[in-house]
């Protein structure tokens, strides 16, 4: 078996069976909810990435959210880190793609801080706390790999991204290697409350060590391994019942029956 996101990219009617999947979470059924309607949010996303490509979701905060197996192998897996954002606008204005890497303040700090800067001084050294974050996510991927005794393969593990606007109902995915960028090439700033680390173009990477956590990372569009054309969800059908108490009655018909 060629696995789509492992070894070739989705085909059209993979990417058309994704989007109709991610459709019915408008049902009442999707995380995010909106006036009289629902949809799909962050976990949504992650289950029906395992659904649609034949993955396993992982229920545990992991560092790969879906794992494929090798068809020919079962002990070598595929990971794929799965990243939800309602970035889409951003995507087009800026041609970057926002992944929020981690949100682990402690764990990074507790790595920065082994390098003897605290968090009074950590902007006069940008440079070295940059280089900290980047390996200390890259050591996250590499602990869990075929090379430290994990069964993951991280050569040919990802990040796939699902990028979205709310008010036009867009959507797009994209697909980044699990690798990240030398942290040795980009040039590292303390702004205000946030860490900076910047490329030739522009904000590659934002870290808010002290204000939330986030480590953010914004690829390049043109960097992606593999995107998707811009889509929307399918309307739900009109005049249709739909919902929870549809969805009870279709998956336990003789039970439900009893009720009327």
């Amino acid at each position: 078996m060629i696995i789509p996101f492992v070894t070739r990219n989705p085909t059209e009617k993979e990417i058309e069976r994704f989007r109709l999947i991610l459709s019915t979470y408008q049902d009442g059924s999707g995380m995010l909810k909106r006036e009289d309607q629902t949809l799909p949010g962050w976990r949504d996303f992650e289950r029906l990435i395992a659904a649609a490509f034949n993955g396993q979701s992982q229920k545990s905060k992991w560092i790969y959210d879906v794992i494929i197996v090798d068809p020919d192998d079962d002990t070598i897996r595929f990971g794929l880190s799965c990243k939800m954002r309602g970035t889409l606008r951003e995507v087009e204005r800026k041609n970057r793609v926002t992944i929020e890497l981690s949100n682990a303040s402690g764990e990074l700090w507790d790595a920065i801080k082994n390098e003897g800067i605290t968090q009074e001084n950590y902007h006069e050294s940008p440079d070295v706390v940059g280089k900290v974050l980047i390996e200390t996510v890259e050591r996250w991927h590499t602990d869990v790999s075929l090379g430290s005794g994990g069964s993951v393969d991280s050569s040919r593990s990802s990040f796939v991204v699902l990028q979205w606007e709310e008010r036009t109902g867009r959507y797009q995915l994209f697909q980044y290697p699990i690798d990240l960028p030398d942290p040795a090439s980009l040039s590292w700033d303390v702004q205000g409350r946030r860490l900076i680390g910047s490329d030739l173009n522009g904000v590659l990477f934002e870290w808010y060590g002290l204000s939330g956590g986030q480590l953010k990372y914004y690829p390049l569009v043109e960097n992606a391994s593999w995107g998707s054309p811009v889509f929307q969800l399918e309307s739900l059908p009109e005049n249709y019942e739909y919902g929870l108490v549809r969805k009870a009655e279709i998956y336990f018909p003789e039970l439900w029956s009893r009720l009327k």
